[in-house]
């Protein structure tokens, strides 16, 4: 019954997507003229969301940048002032989070991660951009309040307890955000950005919007060292951008989502975050940020974290939907009295038309309080690393309309500290199959 829902919600979007195309172009294929009108009154074409001299191409979550040749995945719609693009993923699958049963914190599931996303601009003026961003998921149906298997995931909470080795889920409001862009020359922008809730200035592109990780199901076991914020009860950004730079700065809830994932959390301004972005050509997009963020986990209530973030993602074009994208990042997390956090990740797809092969590693520092651990048994502020190499790919089976399903699998290796072999074996290893549902490429 929940993949039923999920299936109606996203064919209904597609449905109302081709119908809205079919009604226009028999609309104006009566009427040349008309069209040819509309056409030029438009007030914008599809591009950037926080500027008038940007390509599409470089929106990434929030309001970060990605490489101006990064694939794009979408359905375009249009009337004569506004420009609307529909998005959205969600994976039928199996996973067996310890394949040798080596420990006691695996576990096998069906589940259907999933989200949808709408987006529209306009212009305001001759150089003002109005923009909307509307993101759901119904993980919460799907996978339940403790979310799907995850060996060394941590992050949030449920009925109080912090969740470990299982990914949360997220919010069915997972963006409600508008956005103002005035354009004061060709190379500069001035922008504002609210979101409730929203995504602050603070990380890298959220994790299921990078060409390098959108094939895999998965969120990766440092998400709460790059992209926890990507769902904020409360956000405010003013931006500047200068040619290749752009610099911008939030206030917004420190708060991570509470348990119930249908309401709205309070507000609080309570934290605030710096970020720096840079790309010096088509291919590249760098960005370094920094957070200062009050009280994050329900279950830590007075420890408030201080989040450093550096990344760069590169897009590569090789022909006709073919792409290399690749990621490499760096994240830190501080606490007053605790050492530094540290987590690294490269990941990175090859796209060769209906085959895309992608891989994923990490190495990330968990504490005995992220892996909710007993102090008395492995010390009091013991960190752990733990190195995780996924391999998938996945191979698109049919398209109907502008929508693909695609078969995959992924097999992910562990490795850490041998102190926790006892809880999840010696070099534990996860694997999965799934059938994608996504939209179709678009040409740019």
């Amino acid at each position: 019954m929940k993949i039923k829902i999920i299936l109606a919600a996203f064919l209904s979007t597609y449905i109302f997507s081709v119908y809205a195309q079919d009604e226009h172009a028999m609309h104006h294929s009566a009427d040349t003229t008309a069209m040819q009108d509309m056409m030029h009154d438009m007030a914008v074409p599809m591009g950037h969301s926080y500027s008038l001299n940007l390509p599409m191409a470089r929106n990434g979550s929030g309001t970060t940048w990605l490489p101006d040749e990064s694939p794009m995945y979408g359905i375009m719609l249009h009337s004569k002032k506004w420009m609307y693009m529909l998005h959205g993923n969600i994976a039928l699958r199996y996973t067996k989070s310890d394949l040798g049963n080596k420990g006691t914190r695996g576990r096998d599931m069906f589940d259907a991660p999933n989200w949808f996303m709408a987006m529209g601009q306009r212009k305001v003026g001759q150089k003002g951009l109005f923009n909307f961003n509307v993101m759901l998921s119904l993980d919460r149906l799907t996978e339940g309040g403790d979310g799907y298997p995850l060996l060394f995931q941590t992050g949030e909470s449920w009925k109080g307890i912090p969740l470990v080795d299982q990914q949360h889920p997220h919010d069915l409001f997972s963006a409600l955000s508008i956005g103002y862009t005035q354009s004061l020359s060709e190379k500069s922008d001035l922008s504002i950005y609210l979101g409730y809730p929203g995504e602050p200035a603070l990380g890298s592109v959220a994790f299921m919007h990078r060409p390098s990780a959108f094939s895999n199901p998965d969120a990766p076991i440092s998400h709460h060292w790059n992209d926890g914020t990507h769902i904020t009860f409360g956000v405010a950004t003013l931006g500047f951008r200068y040619d290749k730079f752009k610099i911008e700065a939030s206030s917004f809830t420190g708060r991570e989502p509470d348990e119930n994932r249908f309401d709205f959390d309070k507000p609080r301004f309570d934290s605030y975050s710096g970020r720096l972005s840079y790309n010096p050509t088509k291919n590249w997009a760098f960005q370094f940020s920094q957070g200062w963020i009050k009280s994050p986990e329900l279950t830590h209530p007075g420890v408030d974290i201080n989040r450093s973030i550096a990344s760069a993602i590169y897009s590569k074009s090789l022909g006709e939907e073919k792409f290399l994208n690749a990621t490499l990042l760096w994240g830190l997390n501080k606490a007053k009295g605790h050492d530094g956090e540290n987590a690294a990740l490269f990941e990175a797809s090859y796209r060769l038309r209906k085959l895309e092969l992608y891989t994923r590693y990490e190495w990330v520092q968990k504490s005995v309080e992220e892996l909710n651990l007993d102090e008395s048994v492995y010390g009091e502020h013991v960190l752990f690393p733990v190195n995780a190499l996924t391999l998938g790919l996945n191979y698109d089976v049919f398209t109907v309309g502008k929508i693909r399903m695609a078969a995959g699998g992924q097999v992910s290796l562990y490795h850490t500290d041998s102190q926790l072999n006892t809880l999840y074996g010696k070099n534990p290893s996860s694997g999965q199959v799934f059938l994608r549902i996504y939209p179709a490429f678009m040409k740019m």
